[in-house]
């Protein structure tokens, strides 16, 4: 279904190709000296929730939505790249009967425009500190569709090549602490696989912690037309990784330490569309030199 344009203020698309007819022109300004441009791609309900956990912990449940789904491959296919943390896959993976997810562009036209841009072939980069995690299982790194990256740390690479002796994922290494120091990461994707525009999408945890590090450039939320709470119900079932501690709360997009009012970001309203009663908006991290308090 056609997108209503309601206003847009980004950029002009950079080339001419029929994937724009669906949703409207859509470009990005050039990227930063020495990292990638970072955008972001949520949905969310209307009292701000990211996922209600449990077996339906996905994004689409709570958008319901095919137009959300392709606007997803929009976005991909305008990145050289896809930036999530482990948890995400995993988390995916449970919900499935499979091995779990492959995140890749699934619209034709989409890809067509992948190609015109000159994006290249597909990459998925899951960031993890220090998990041991067998890749074998989970479909992804078998590098059948996209390029397998895992960004961690020094300690976690050991961990990594120690639960895979035939790792054949490339390995990024960013820090030796326990966290991966995520400025430096952003860096060395730039330089050493060549990342001009990354899409973050998740989980909130992850994007959290690019935020609070100045790193996220630019966010596309998708605001479903339902309210289900921050609060989980006792009449929810967990899944089976929450079943030992089933948690409490739902998350928002934004789950990690905030900011104090002094240093809390603003953002511009960059466009807004909808579809039905979705509203699908872009937001424009303003710079701190920028920012005047409305008097």
């Amino acid at each position: 279904m056609p997108f209503d344009v309601l206003f847009d203020e980004g950029e002009p698309s950079a080339t001419d190709h029929a994937a724009y007819a669906r949703y409207g022109k859509l470009g990005f300004p050039e990227p930063p000296a020495g990292r990638p441009w970072i955008y972001s791609n949520f949905v969310q309900t209307l009292d701000g929730v990211a996922s209600l956990r449990g077996k339906y912990a996905s994004g689409f449940h709570i958008s319901q939505s095919e137009d959300d789904r392709w606007l997803m491959d929009l976005l991909r296919a305008h990145a050289d790249a896809i930036l999530m943390g482990i948890g995400t896959l995993v988390e995916e993976t449970e919900m499935s009967a499979s091995r779990g997810p492959v995140f890749r562009i699934m619209d034709e036209s989409c890809r067509g425009l992948r190609r015109a841009l000159g994006r290249g072939r597909e990459k998925n980069i899951f960031v993890t500190a220090g998990r041991a995690i067998d890749l074998s299982s989970y479909r992804v790194f078998d590098g059948e569709h996209v390029d397998p990256v895992v960004l961690t740390t020094r300690d976690g690479e050991e961990k990594l090549r120690k639960a895979n002796p035939d790792l054949k994922a490339q390995v990024v290494v960013a820090g030796d602490s326990l966290l991966v120091d995520l400025p430096l990461a952003m860096r060395l994707l730039r330089d050493q696989l060549g990342i001009r525009y990354l899409l973050c999408e998740g989980g909130p945890t992850l994007y959290g912690h690019m935020s609070l590090a100045g790193l996220m450039d630019e966010k596309f939320v998708t605001v479903s037309p339902v309210e289900v709470g921050l609060r989980i119900p006792k009449e929810q079932e967990p899944s089976a990784s929450e079943a030992a501690n089933p948690p409490l709360y739902r998350p928002t997009v934004f789950d990690a330490p905030g900011f104090v009012k002094e240093n809390a970001p603003w953002w511009r309203w960059m466009s807004c569309r909808k579809v039905g009663n979705h509203q699908f908006s872009r937001y424009r991290r303003v710079p701190s030199s920028e920012f005047r308090v409305p008097s």
